[in-house]
């Protein structure tokens, strides 16, 4: 297949780590709304522990992971974004390596707003059933306010998502770009002049992993 920039060739842009951080994140922040619909609060309180040490586990990837993880890889300046949206609508062949100069904002904010979400449902579930050493020290308002945020992120944490659907199925239709199946297989069709992304290894990926399990863990009993 021929490309303005030459010959296209499939190239590994996202590492196992990263795609499977996302695939799990979907299947708990689903379980999560379920188990809460059911009343079934003990499975909600261990999909919100095995989502907080998911996401200190793709914090630290972003900075010590694979090229195309790395915050400082694909956060651009603001006014890059903006031009990319700008051209939102125009068809036009995929050429980005990892995320787009929009995307990578919406990633940032996306693992914002679950940190918010877990870390507020965390400090409730501890109120409520196994209080931590920190639970007394805060003054009702402040516990009331947390109660308040919880339910805060969780709203906008939806309307994110569905703002992050929206773009995914604008690129199918009006740029033919399929952002979905590279999430899948990690591979992209992109020009032979494009350099393929170093990519970081799996014991470096476990050894994240467990500090991220070790932080939840310490965060769940101290708070």
């Amino acid at each position: 297949m021929a490309e303005r920039d030459g010959v296209s060739r499939k190239i590994l842009v996202w590492d196992a780590p990263t795609r499977l951080f996302h695939w799990l994140a979907v299947v708990l922040v689903v379980a999560a709304y379920v188990t809460w619909r059911l009343n079934w609060m003990d499975w909600h309180e261990r999909v919100g522990y095995t989502l907080l040490a998911l996401l200190f586990f793709r914090l630290l990837w972003g900075f010590f992971g694979s090229e195309t993880a790395r915050f400082s890889r694909f956060l651009a300046a603001p006014g890059r974004a903006a031009q990319h949206l700008a051209h939102f609508f125009r068809r036009e062949p995929d050429r980005q390596i990892g995320h787009n100069p929009a995307g990578g904002w919406m990633v940032l904010l996306l693992l914002a707003l679950l940190l918010g979400e877990t870390l507020t449902g965390l400090y409730i579930d501890n109120d409520i059933a196994d209080e931590g050493p920190l639970t007394e020290l805060v003054p009702a308002r402040i516990a009331n306010l947390i109660d308040a945020l919880h339910t805060v992120f969780w709203q906008a944490l939806l309307a994110a998502v569905a703002l992050h659907l929206l773009a995914i199925l604008v690129y199918a239709a009006a740029k033919r770009q399929n952002l979905v199946l590279p999430m899948v297989t990690g591979r992209k069709s992109l020009p032979e002049s494009v350099a393929p992304p170093c990519l970081a290894g799996a014991a470096r990926a476990l050894l994240l992993f467990g500090c991220s399990a070790l932080a939840a863990a310490a965060l769940i009993n101290y708070l």
